[in-house]
């Protein structure tokens, strides 16, 4: 018998990198590895790297840096940075033992074997990935995945690039709440975003993938699916229908048995009337609207290829109100475009006030590799972007408390996520992963269970609620 192969994945980023080091956590199974816990007690170390901005860059390459050593296992670098920089961050970083990018996922395991022999893997040489499949979204029907985007395939067998075989997904982490995929990729054109050139062209998967994949996560004990993309708000366009999540929707919850289903990043642009109503009208979807607004003058937004402003974002926002009042709506920001003006910060500030968001990011812009933003004149002075960031924390900072204390005297019905200290601590429909908790007063519910209540106090945005 081999001896026994040990491989620890580390996950950096999004809820979209999470479900991707599942899948890998899969493969490698499958391949003859063992999964441990541990780094220290494993043979190979796979850090899933993020690559979105540069401070996930940062702790991307420290986290590498920090688990490489002489005495150290195999450290190897995949995800975003590792196939955004490729060559680049394996001449840079030769602390990794080997850099591997989206085409190395289907053969994961034959690639670890490899590294440990001792053998040389080349890294990915940085591509555009939106050049991998058709322009035509419809015309991208044969190279429907499990949604690992680029994976290389065998042309002759009639697999475009960009298709991967349904894999087994072996789920990393634990508790009633867990990610599945909706799609990948994303065919927008946003001005600050490199995340389409490495990540690809957008990519739906069948109904029948997202009804079987949830429902082997409610099957392992998940009570809540939170549906992850790069756009959710595209979902169907590449399967000949733009309104396929609005039908979609209330099967998943049939089809699944799963008691909450959660949707995230949303464009505002692309937000039909009828999925607004889709969302608030069934009962197994949260009242939650992951809306990525990003700024509120329409200047900025346009120079951003964004659409667009205060006007149309309030109107939206005023829809989603009119049919579910108690709806959670967050989103995020970014402050110091090149080009905006102290009147564009104004105007977000006044959109804010107005909007009275349960929840919002807000990231001060900065240049990113090969985007169309990163050539524009106009740039704002660093010290300009982190007075104008820290006047937007500040405003967001008041208004999610203040939102938050006025639902004090909301019914809600909390998920029960954790327990510290005695105190049990879950979410409700309005609450997204980051947005604050629900804190349960005198409560004794077990992991996974539901509890109704009311809330009785905010404690920032935090809620205190008795059963």
């Amino acid at each position: 018998m081999p001896p026994a192969k040990k491989v620890a994945i580390v996950t950096l980023g999004c809820a979209r990198n999470e479900v991707d080091s599942d899948e890998l956590a899969g493969r490698l199974s499958v391949g003859g590895w063992d999964l441990v816990e541990n780094a220290e007690s494993a043979d190979a170390v796979l850090v899933n790297t993020c690559g979105f901005i540069e401070a996930a860059k940062r702790e991307s390459i420290d986290t590498v840096l920090s688990l490489a050593g002489d005495d150290a296992p195999a450290v190897i670098a995949t995800g975003c940075l590792a196939e955004r920089y490729g060559t680049e961050l394996a001449a840079s970083l030769p602390e990794a033992r080997a850099v591997l990018g989206f085409d190395d996922y289907p053969e994961i395991a034959a690639r670890l074997d490899a590294v440990m022999r001792g053998e040389d893997v080349p890294a990915p040489v940085p591509t555009d990935r939106r050049t991998l499949l058709p322009l035509s979204p419809v015309a991208r029907s044969d190279a429907r995945s499990d949604a690992i985007t680029g994976a290389a395939a065998d042309e002759s067998a009639g697999e475009p690039r960009g298709y991967s075989p349904p894999v087994p997904r072996i789920r990393l982490g634990t508790g009633p709440v867990a990610s599945v995929k909706l799609a990948s990729g994303c065919d927008r054109r946003c001005a600050f975003c490199a995340i389409p050139r490495f990540r690809g062209s957008f990519v739906s998967r069948t109904p029948s993938e997202i009804v079987s994949e949830m429902g082997e996560m409610v099957a392992a004990g998940v009570r809540e699916v939170v549906l992850v993309s790069e756009n959710t708000t595209s979902y169907g366009k590449d399967l000949g229908d733009m309104r396929l999540l609005e039908s979609l929707l209330p099967d998943l919850a049939a089809g699944t048995g799963v008691d909450r289903i959660r949707l995230s990043y949303l464009q505002p642009a692309e937000m039909r009337p009828g999925l607004v109503a889709a969302i608030a009208g069934s009962a197994a979807v949260a009242d939650y609207f992951d809306l990525s607004f990003q700024h509120a003058s329409p200047r900025v937004l346009r120079a951003m290829r964004r659409f667009g402003g205060t006007k149309d974002f309030l109107e939206l926002i005023e829809a989603i109100r009119t049919l579910t009042p108690t709806a959670g709506i967050r989103s995020n920001v970014i402050v110091g475009f090149p080009g905006e003006t102290d009147e564009d910060v104004d105007e977000l500030a006044v959109f804010l006030e107005a909007a009275r968001l349960d929840a919002v990011g807000v990231f001060a812009y900065s240049d990113e590799d090969e985007t169309e933003a990163a050539g524009l004149d106009a740039k704002v002075p660093e010290d300009v972007i982190e007075a104008r960031r820290s006047r937007i924390v500040d405003v967001v900072d008041e208004l999610m408390e203040q939102r938050a204390a006025e639902r004090i005297g909301e019914s809600v019905r909390v998920l029960v996520e954790s327990v510290d200290d005695g105190v049990r601590c879950g979410r409700a429909a309005h609450q997204g992963p980051d947005d604050g908790a629900c804190l349960l007063v005198n409560s004794d519910a077990e992991v996974g269970e539901w509890v109704d209540g009311h809330v009785v106090e905010n404690e920032g945005v935090d809620l205190w609620v008795r059963p």
